[in-house]
């Protein structure tokens, strides 16, 4: 992944905490080194190989489903009807994935808001303005060392709360000048994240030692030759607006490679009334997140910043309740634009989701939620998106591939596609600065949706939106990478 990468001062949320994954990953490095007890011994003098530990067997991730790694011919062969063009085709190979089976619902991101909700709360009533109470921060391990602080979420938060309580709760809350109606101040909201880019650190050049950054033993090497790398750091500022900057720096250790991100994470709910003018469409901003009915339903008004940072929490929520395990488990992203299209293809790689070129069955009902007929949105059954998981799966197990809400990927949009990138595993990534200019900030977009005719919801069909927009059409999916592709033990998550 080429992401630039992070300094970072935060107010409110803590000293910087390292990443657990690095940890875990330095640990499995060591073991590897040293685990072994009889890695010299026995075989006569043969070579007789290393005895590993115990197998990791990777059970199969809650409401995810396992894509197993294949062949694609990648884009639409045949020349586009609608736009006249040919669009980018190459034969690629793709390794397997767990992908969730359901676009992320409302229910579901919720759960993200109100954890980001609960952790400043934590801060706060630890905090002397307050009343101070220190149970709610992990100051110190078992053994009464200090340790790093951090948030003790085994302390439950007060049922009955004193004057000082009630201030640090009321204070995540503003008041509708007109309805009086206490609401949750999305201000607030803020989500701080780190992310290791262990590519970027194993390029050659970026070796901290100049000796091996070129293997030709021809080239002469400069000792004292200069290696310029970028890092991005965020941070709240005095007046508690998020900060973004991307920094130009010389290489100088390992900890480079370590990216800080502050996202706001509360959807924008007013994407109903500003995608959509001349329309009365104020219901669905005031109800679409926060009533319970659309629970089941696509988060949406998310951008693409927004669905990482949901991505890296579900991450640090995974690797917490794993323990030893961990450090097998990759982390959740967004899929990259082949990810996607081979998993909505299916088995045998059609066209759309389903079997056939049809848009419905033989018993008049539709395989997806779309736009089939001019302004006639509810002609399929929906006027907009839809419960997920009400229609079939693709022969992967995966539901609304096509329609109810365009997704996210983590691949940068180019004309130029799949031709630009590697036939294994390919992908185009670039985390745009906050100065590039706004062209470098498309990502690519796929599936289709509720607002969108036939030809869009076609599964090698490409659209992209900018990093920072958010859209009443547009959700996202998490995938994550195999930890072995050995054998996968485990039924289906259960929804």
């Amino acid at each position: 992944m080429n992401t630039r990468k992070t300094d970072k001062r935060a107010k409110g949320w803590g000293k910087k905490v390292l990443p657990f994954y690095l940890f875990t990953l330095l640990l499995f490095i060591l073991t590897g080194c040293f685990g072994s007890k009889s890695a010299v011994s026995g075989g006569g003098g043969e070579v007789t190989g290393v005895g590993g530990g115990k197998n990791f067997s990777e059970p199969t991730p809650y409401g995810m489903t396992l894509i197993k790694r294949g062949f694609l011919r990648m884009g639409i062969e045949k020349e586009d009807s609608l736009w006249g063009k040919q669009t980018p085709v190459k034969d690629i190979s793709v390794d397997g994935f767990w992908m969730d089976e359901t676009e992320v619902t409302n229910s579901k991101y919720k759960q993200f808001v109100f954890w980001v909700r609960d952790s400043i709360l934590r801060t706060r009533l630890a905090d002397p303005a307050y009343g101070g109470d220190e149970t709610y921060m992990i100051t110190e391990d078992k053994n009464g060392d200090p340790v790093t602080p951090h948030l003790n979420w085994k302390k439950n938060l007060p049922r009955k709360p004193n004057e000082d309580e009630q201030r640090a709760i009321e204070s995540l809350y503003v008041t509708n000048p007109v309805t009086g109606e206490k609401m949750l101040d999305w201000s607030q909201m803020n989500y701080r994240y780190e992310v290791y880019d262990y590519t970027t650190a194993a390029l050659r050049r970026n070796r901290l030692n100049p000796q091996e950054r070129n293997l030709n033993t021809d080239v002469e090497v400069n000792p004292n030759e200069v290696v310029m790398i970028s890092k991005d750091t965020a941070y709240i500022d005095d007046e508690g607006r998020i900060v973004r900057e991307t920094i130009d720096r010389p290489l100088s250790g390992a900890w480079d490679f370590l990216n800080t991100y502050i996202v706001n994470i509360y959807p924008d709910t007013t994407v109903w009334v500003n995608d959509f003018r001349n329309s009365e469409n104020e219901g669905y901003m005031r109800n679409y997140f926060s009533n319970p009915a659309y629970n089941d339903y696509p988060v949406v008004g998310v951008t693409w910043e927004q669905a990482n940072a949901f991505c890296a929490w579900r991450t640090d929520y995974l690797l917490k309740g794993l323990g030893g395990e961990a450090r097998y488990v990759q982390r959740y992203r967004l899929p990259t634009e082949a990810e996607w299209e081979y998993a909505a293809r299916g088995i045998d790689g059609n066209e759309f989701p389903w079997e056939n070129k049809d848009m419905k069955s033989d018993r008049g009902c539709y395989y997806a939620n779309f736009k089939p007929d001019r302004g006639n949105y509810t002609k399929d059954g929906n006027l907009i998106t839809s419960r997920v998981g009400i229609y079939s799966s693709n022969t992967n197990g995966l539901f609304d591939m096509a329609g109810n809400v365009a997704e996210w990927t983590s691949t940068i949009f180019t004309e130029a596609g799949v031709e630009a990138m590697n036939d294994l595993n390919p992908q185009l990534s670039y985390n745009a600065a906050k100065e590039d200019p706004y062209k470098l900030k498309k990502k690519s977009v796929r599936g289709g949706s509720w607002k969108d005719p036939e030809s869009y919801i076609r599964s090698a069909w490409r659209s992209w939106e900018y990093q920072n927009q958010p859209r009443s059409y547009i959700g996202f999916r998490c995938v994550r990478s195999l930890a072995t592709t050995a054998s996968v033990k485990g039924k289906k998550g259960k929804k």
